[in-house]
């Protein structure tokens, strides 16, 4: 498959290196060689073009009449639209835009892009403000992901002393064929395990369950969990784009605290935002006084979400001396991304990785509902829809040999989620999570479709 991406920004440059580790074409695009030196450098197969993306003499050189898929990931807005325009004209087959609009998200926008030449538009700021939400809403949980809308939900947990019942046994005998709830990665210090039924269970691991939602209460008693306060009050520092996001679609059981340094950017919010249970405050959150004046011992999450990766840590650290146990800080330098799992802060957010995993969902062979990049674990996770003919629905599981790195967690059958064993037979239209350690995901690929399958099947599942 040829891949064009316009921009080796942050997410660009993400997203190229992942494809890298797949069997595709790759040619990356961005006018100043600064942006794409260590990508030149590194073991990438990755063709680099210092040209602008919204070069015609660029775009044929690169070959875009014959790409499969344009992704226009520049910093800017107004660009990423302009190319993937210009992409779409010179015979480039999918195209698809970052912005920074939210009003361009609407399914009626979306339709006026689509007639444009954009097929998809990606807004990393809304997709972060889904994950802080998310968060909030289970207190007691590092990453939550849900199934066809809840079928199946998946739960990273951190396990403490609480959890002590669960240390020292394989997990063979914690999570059989009848369990509800099968633990499908670790998060061990900087390594990520893919257990088999040996595998045992630590103290300070980020353990990840699958299971259904009735049982989400049970996997709460299960890790010592059951005394952690839900979030009711919430304070955020920084009132960017993402905060904004967070605010209009909180739940109405949670109000919010915005504490915001600049003074334009306050009344704006004061003018977009018109809510109740929503407070927007003029200060320096960083400022521990103001913290305690406003409230933050009766909070009981706190979210950074300013430009700087340095000082959301650090209040979110602060925060937890002052007895807020949910934090959640916008790490996007991902260097600091392992530091800030080590030092405990709660639930990491990724713009690049959330936007990346969006955009890498759409090269795989088959019907992939989602597929998303744990931003605190070397994994990845998708949906695969099990085709009429394909290999995995000839046998049980028992008798497949998996790739190693690779488990099945569970599976969505008209619409119910249950478990798999050993003895589960997959059925056509069965929608199959799958867990993989990080770039083997399309080892399994071929599993799910039948031999028939081609890279019109990756074309037409982007339409």
């Amino acid at each position: 498959m040829k891949i064009i991406i316009a921009g080796a920004g942050a997410v660009g440059t993400h997203l190229a290196e992942l494809l890298s580790q797949e069997n595709h074409d790759i040619i990356l695009m961005d006018e100043n060689p600064d942006k794409t030196e260590d990508l030149a450098n590194g073991n990438y197969d990755i063709l680099i073009m210092n040209v602008s993306p919204t070069s015609i003499s660029g775009l044929r050189e690169a070959g875009v009449a014959h790409t499969d898929l344009f992704i226009a990931v520049t910093p800017a807005e107004t660009k990423n639209i302009t190319c993937c325009m210009l992409a779409h004209t010179l015979g480039a087959k999918k195209t698809v835009a970052r912005v920074d609009n939210s009003e361009y998200t609407t399914e009626h926008c979306r339709e006026m892009f689509r007639q444009m030449g954009i097929d998809s538009l990606v807004y990393p700021e809304e997709l972060a403000a889904k994950e802080i939400i998310d968060g909030l809403k289970r207190s007691w949980v590092r990453q939550y992901w849900e199934v066809h809308g809840g079928a199946l939900c998946l739960m990273g947990i951190k396990l403490r002393e609480e959890a002590k019942e669960l240390f020292g046994k394989p997990l063979k005998d914690l999570c059989g064929p009848t369990s509800p709830f099968h633990i499908v990665a670790i998060k061990r210090d900087e390594t990520t395990i893919i257990p088999n039924g040996n595998t045992e269970l630590c103290l300070g691991d980020i353990a990840y369950f699958m299971t259904t939602r009735k049982h989400i209460s049970l996997i709460r008693k299960i890790v010592g969990k059951e005394n952690y306060a839900d979030v009711r009050k919430a304070m955020i520092m920084g009132g960017g784009d993402i905060t904004l996001h967070v605010a209009h679609a909180k739940p109405d059981n949670i109000s919010l605290k915005i504490i915001e340094h600049n003074e334009d950017r306050c009344q704006q919010l004061l003018e977009q935002l018109d809510d109740s249970d929503l407070m927007i405050i003029h200060g320096d959150a960083r400022d521990t006084d103001l913290l305690i004046d406003e409230g933050i011992r009766d909070v009981q999450g706190f979210v950074a979400l300013t430009s700087n990766t340095e000082n959301n840590i650090l209040a979110c650290l602060a925060a937890k001396r002052l007895g807020v146990r949910k934090t959640v800080a916008q790490v996007e330098n991902m260097d600091y991304v392992a530091m800030a799992g080590k030092l405990d802060i709660g639930t990491i957010v990724n713009k690049k990785t959330i936007a990346a995993s969006h955009i890498y969902r759409m090269l795989l062979d088959t019907d992939v509902a989602n597929i998303r990049r744990l931003t605190i674990a070397d994994a990845d996770i998708a949906e695969f829809t099990a085709a009429e003919g394909s290999p995995i629905t000839r046998k049980p599981i028992r008798e497949f040999r998996f790739p190693s790195g690779i488990t099945l967690g569970g599976l969505v059958r008209n619409g119910v989620g249950m478990s798999i064993g050993g003895n589960t037979q997959i059925q056509p239209g069965d929608c199959v999570v799958v867990f993989s350690k990080s770039g083997l995901i399309r080892q399994i690929d071929n599993y799910f479709v039948p031999p028939t399958s081609t890279i019109g099947r990756i074309i037409s599942a982007l339409g």
